[in-house]
């Protein structure tokens, strides 16, 4: 099965949406699919840094989450590695495009069968997220 992978355009600057990754209390604030929140208890936004963190669902679901940052190129590329289950890798790249950054959101999962069985929460959970990172640069109020 091939990855997940979206495609946005954000009427902003790379440095301006790597800026909403790299500072734990902005990315708490959109991570996920709308009506989650998060608690993150570690988060070392480094090459090889960890990150734990909590997202609660919208009825008080704690979904535990641990990963781990792969590798970081700053205003450019961040790698995620998922590394409790469902294992994956998710890759944001951003590329200055007319007057803004175009951001690509590759999620490709370890195991074909898994991702199967989630890509109806996936697919549109990821469009929501972005969702959420354009209301958080500020861009549209009604994500969230």
């Amino acid at each position: 099965m091939a990855p997940f992978s979206t495609t946005r355009h954000f009427p902003s600057t790379p440095a301006d949406v790597f800026a909403s990754i790299k500072d734990g209390e902005r990315l708490a604030r959109w991570w996920g699919p709308n009506g989650f929140s998060n608690r993150f208890e570690v988060f070392e936004f480094q090459p090889g840094g960890r990150w734990i963190f909590t997202m609660i669902g919208p009825d008080g679901t704690a979904y535990p989450n641990e990963s781990v940052f792969a590798h970081i190129e700053a205003d450019r590329q961040v790698v995620i590695q998922h590394i409790c289950p469902p294992l994956f890798e998710l890759t944001i790249t951003l590329e200055p495009e007319n007057d803004g950054t175009r951001l690509d959101w590759v999620q490709a999962f370890s195991d074909p069968s898994v991702a199967r069985a989630v890509a109806h929460i996936v697919e549109p959970a990821n469009e929501e997220n972005l969702d959420r990172l354009s209301a958080e640069l500020g861009l549209d109020k009604r994500a969230g």
